[in-house]
């Protein structure tokens, strides 16, 4: 990889400067200053120093974000805020999130660069589950319950996978889905004749939302949570 770029992915500057700092004598490649922003060097092996502070590369970065309403599920987007905005420069530039979250649905939204531990968790034949808080804005029955744990049908070929209810309150429920169709959730209530006023994702797979992580906010997940997410098979429904 190019030093240039080494430095500018690990977000410290922008490409321009780095190119300057290079040719200023900033960066040394074991212990050789380097003036050269084209310079190749090995990510794994070699060590980089950026105005005399190691840097360390990681090929792949995994976050959890609790995603707030109104921000889409996007990398960009010319109307709405995305939820790479909400990282913004403290992370890499080639981070995309895991599939997608409603833009007025909440909770948890995995952002990474890791296109085969994304399209692992997404999988139609993985069936990893993902669980959700929904706000009802009628009460719930056991009609609409057995509708939702025998399939119910949203209007495609074959009926929505069975589902996990747990019902919280008269018009709070948990739903578990082991699939990710669009605007999946919603059909479903709908469907089975309710509709959802709130929406918000509080697990997928082995990891759940972190409850003192504010709207907005993100964090690394640890070395333990993306071994567990790249090793569940979630129980078939």
């Amino acid at each position: 990889m190019r030093l240039d770029r080494y430095l500018c992915e690990l977000n410290l500057g922008t490409r321009s400067q780095i190119k300057k700092d290079i040719k200023a004598g900033l960066v040394s490649v074991n212990d050789v200053t380097i003036v050269r922003p084209e310079e190749q060097i090995q990510t794994e092996r070699d060590c980089v120093c950026y105005r005399g502070q190691p840097c360390i590369y990681e090929e792949c970065v995994y976050y959890l974000l609790h995603k707030p309403a109104g921000v889409v599920s996007a990398t960009k987007d010319r109307r709405d805020r995305t939820v790479l905005d909400l990282i913004g420069d403290k992370a890499r530039k080639d981070i995309f999130p895991v599939g997608r979250l409603d833009k007025d649905a909440e909770g948890l939204l995995l952002i990474t660069n890791d296109g085969a531990f994304a399209h692992d968790l997404l999988a139609p034949a993985r069936h990893v589950e993902k669980e959700y808080e929904c706000h009802l804005a009628y009460s719930f029955d056991i009609r609409q319950r057995q509708l939702l744990e025998q399939g119910v049908d949203i209007g495609e070929k074959k009926p929505a996978r069975p589902a996990v209810v747990r019902v919280l309150e008269e018009k709070k429920i948990t739903l578990t889905i082991t699939e990710g169709k669009f605007h999946q959730v919603k059909r479903m209530l709908h469907a089975a004749g309710n509709e959802v006023t709130y929406l918000k994702r509080i697990r997928m797979g082995t990891l759940t939302l972190d409850d003192t992580l504010p709207k907005g906010a993100f964090r690394r997940l640890t070395k333990e949570e993306v071994e567990s997410l790249k090793h569940d098979r979630s129980s078939h429904l």
